[in-house]
């Protein structure tokens, strides 16, 4: 006795060499001038108000580098919220609320951290400089190297507590407005 065949119901399977999905998903990673310069400006000034904030209540804010700490933290986040948005859009495309918030969460702490040491390092290496070898010799790349490296640590050891008290909450926040904002896109 043989079993009737019973039909697939569901979506139809895709070709294994189908990219709709990934263009799908590049043409949402795309972000508009408005939203990058807003938000841009928005999210540098939420990171560079908890490096303030974090400053004063540390030591209340008694340090010559105050404004230049500001500064670093404010660019640090401005250069951050374009790819931390793209990627964001890029990873969380067609997701429900809660993986876009993981997702929202992952981009803006490794991206606004990224950029932020990665500018630290940049001045340090520029403060070091004048000490350093004749530029591109075996040397001077050691040199470079090593103090981009110490750069890099110093900022983790101690640049990365300027965001504690008020850049974590200002970071679930923001992560919750963006989550939101891409389940309505999606609907």
């Amino acid at each position: 006795m043989k079993s009737p065949v019973r039909k697939h119901k569901g979506p139809k399977p895709r070709p294994a060499n189908d990219n709709s999905n990934l263009r799908d998903r590049m043409h949402a990673a795309r972000i508009g001038w408005r939203e990058t310069l807003l938000g841009a400006i928005g999210w540098g000034a939420a990171m560079a108000l908890s490096a303030q904030a974090s400053l004063w209540l540390s030591n209340a804010a008694i340090t010559s580098h105050y404004w230049s700490l500001t500064a670093l933290f404010f660019a640090g986040a401005t250069l951050a919220w374009p790819l931390s948005l793209s990627a964001f859009r890029f990873i969380a495309f067609g997701r429900g609320r809660e993986p876009a918030f993981a997702a929202a969460v992952l981009c803006l702490i490794l991206f606004t951290i990224g950029m932020t040491a990665v500018l630290f390092a940049i001045i340090y290496r520029n403060f070091y400089a004048q000490w350093h070898g004749d530029p591109f010799t075996k040397l001077w790349l050691i040199q470079l190297a090593f103090t981009s490296a110490s750069a890099l640590y110093q900022f983790a050891v101690v640049g990365l507590r300027l965001y504690m008290p008020l850049g974590v909450a200002l970071l679930f926040a923001t992560a919750l407005l963006l989550a939101r904002g891409i389940t309505v896109k999606n609907r």
